[in-house]
């Protein structure tokens, strides 16, 4: 059976050492989030995770879910226990407002804790992975009266939530939505149409489910600028706010997947289902996006803990399995053959996981911050840099590392060479639930869209122009610390160069010819992707310099895999480059027909 353990001195790492969360303690949250009261939520956070939801998770894969004749759905066996303790040791409430029943502690640590969920289960994360989405987009959006009907006790997680946007026209294109919302005389609407592919859209751990459902209200303008955003409880509340009668919102089937067999992937059908309007009228893309951008740095974070826990199993299985002898010379001469981690082959596999999986949790720990700080910041500056860094680091963390993180997951399966290929080993289950993080929440294609076509040029550039400038900065406060450092500032700096000069490539020709922009959209992602991780590094690189040289050995081999993010990873930059410069001729030559 696979194993996980909790990757918790990295994230101390990360949250003490590097990133110090403790010098924003002036900041409502971060004074609780104490070094003590940190690590005591890691540690048992961890226990929990390893003992109990990872041996459920090849469960569900086994096992999926069913669909009843009634339309009700039932979780896989031990989901619904491991979801009730799921909720009473508050694993999911950590960065919820405590208005509303939440402990108010920094996104950061949530992130941690969410990090281990996806990946001992991934499939079992998605249930509180999508109402931690709806209880934002309420809490930003909805009124006084609807947060304090639902809030309480979807913190509490006794109530779920789900977000509907996909209909069987549209997908990425909502614009093209039927579902309609036809106004009642009590304030209400009545919502009536389809939606596809929901995640935890129907299941038996909680005791009332509020989807969250865009649709069109009758007369309203067509496209995206007519679409509107409800709250559809599954149970409508009586007058004391308790669930009561069945509304007119049901489970139509469940999709048959490729993984996250545990997950209830449904066809929703509402008929006539009681809706309460959120925000205002035509404004619904506006309030769903709170929750898509949530969803899309969730996802993520998918990508990198699905590497984390395939990495785990391989390292341990190269560390195990006896084949041929060392290049070097046998190292296990008591031995029949030498174990596979010593082959050059087997470390680049599982070293290029590790550097990816080290700096992405950094990139998506620092995310995390900010976004807490676009809130909570005392001064105006500060709270519109980080605002402006999620908007740009949003699609970036949710395609390169969902699309680094299933590479990686690959490499996986690959050290384990015909033993991956079975399912005794579940190698494939972590490729098969890992695949979709790419797919979801809006395609990796449309996130590099999105980058380049949206959020490169919104405000002047302000974003990057603002990222690259605290890079520079960096960079030039932090030379003669070190001659190791200083190697890899330069390469930060060579690297950041040649984004800047993707930057100037897609503005001259992206407007001339928007293919341009198209076909470079991938690799400038991935080019942008690897300067975030290249500071990133720099700044772990700089704490472990500090801190090396003792007892401990954590700091000298996180100094070692830096030194393979930059001599290997770093400088696939130039290839990016390159590529986003190739423009769309040679792509877009071939006939359609001729494919």
């Amino acid at each position: 059976m696979p194993i996980y353990d909790a990757p918790t001195r990295d994230m101390q790492f990360l949250l003490h050492d590097c990133f110090d969360l403790q010098k924003y303690s002036n900041l409502p949250g971060f004074a609780d989030a104490t070094p003590d009261v940190i690590d005591a939520f890691l540690e048992e956070s961890g226990k929990w995770h390893r003992d109990v939801l990872t041996p459920l998770n090849r469960v569900g894969d086994q096992e999926g879910c069913v669909r009843h004749d009634d339309g009700s759905v039932t979780t896989p066996t031990g989901f619904k226990d491991a979801y009730q303790q799921f909720c009473e040791n508050g694993f999911g409430t950590i960065a919820m407002d405590p208005e509303y029943g939440g402990q108010g502690l920094p996104l950061a640590l949530q992130y941690a804790v969410s990090e281990m969920t996806s990946a001992s289960n991934q499939a079992f994360a998605m249930y509180p992975g999508l109402s931690g989405g709806a209880w934002r987009a309420i809490y930003q959006n909805g009124s006084d009266e609807q947060k304090q009907t639902y809030l309480p006790k979807m913190t509490t997680g006794e109530w779920t939530g789900t977000m509907n946007l996909t209909e069987p026209q549209c997908g990425t294109d909502l614009g093209l939505i039927r579902s309609k919302a036809v106004p009642q005389d009590d304030g209400t609407y009545k919502i009536s149409g389809q939606k596809i592919w929901i995640s935890a859209g129907e299941h038996d751990m909680s005791e009332n489910i509020i989807h969250l459902v865009l649709a069109r209200i009758e007369g309203a303008p067509d496209g995206i600028k007519g679409i509107s955003l409800f709250i559809v409880p599954k149970f409508v509340l009586d007058a004391d706010g308790n669930p009561g009668e069945r509304n007119g919102v049901s489970c139509g089937g469940l999709e048959e997947k490729m993984g996250i067999h545990g997950n209830a992937t449904c066809v929703m059908n509402y008929d006539e289902a009681t809706g309460y309007l959120i925000g205002e009228e035509n404004k619904g893309m506006r309030a769903m996006f709170v929750m898509m951008n949530e969803a899309r740095l969730g996802v993520g974070m998918q990508g990198l803990a699905a590497a984390e826990v395939a990495n785990q199993n391989a390292a341990a299985f190269a560390r195990d399995r006896l084949q041929s002898r060392s290049l070097t010379g046998p190292k296990a001469p008591e031995q029949p053959a030498d174990p596979i981690i010593v082959h050059p082959d087997v470390r680049r596999m599982l070293m290029d996981s590790r550097a990816f999986v080290e700096g992405a949790r950094a990139l998506t720990y620092w995310t995390a911050i900010h976004s807490d700080l676009a809130d909570k910041a005392e001064d105006e500056g500060t709270r519109q840099k980080s605002d402006d860094y999620m908007a740009l680091l949003t699609p970036i963390i949710k395609a390169y590392q969902t699309h680094k993180g299933f590479e990686a997951t690959c490499d996986a399966m690959q050290v384990f060479g015909g033993s991956g290929y079975t399912e005794e080993w579940g190698m494939s289950q972590f490729l098969r639930d890992t695949k979709i993080a790419m797919i979801y929440e809006g395609t990796n294609g449309i996130q590099a869209l999105d980058l380049v076509g949206r959020k490169l040029m919104a405000d002047g550039g302000r974003y990057w122009q603002t990222f690259l400038k605290e890079v520079t900065e960096w960079c030039a406060d932090n030379k003669g610390t070190s001659d190791v450092l200083d190697g890899y500032i330069g390469q930060i700096e060579a690297t950041k160069g040649e984004l800047q000069e993707a930057i100037q490539w897609l503005a001259a020709n992206g407007m001339q010819n928007p293919n341009n922009a198209g076909a470079g959209s991938h690799d400038f992602l991935h080019l942008f992707g690897l300067v975030a991780m290249g500071y990133m590094w720099g700044m772990m690189t700089k704490t472990a310099l500090e801190k090396a040289g003792g007892d401990d050995p954590y700091y000298d081999n996180k100094l070692i895999t830096a030194q393979y993010f930059f001599s290997r990873l770093l400088p696939m930059s130039t290839t990016h480059l390159v590529r986003v410069k190739a423009g769309a001729e040679a792509m877009m030559a071939l006939p359609a027909e001729a494919f």
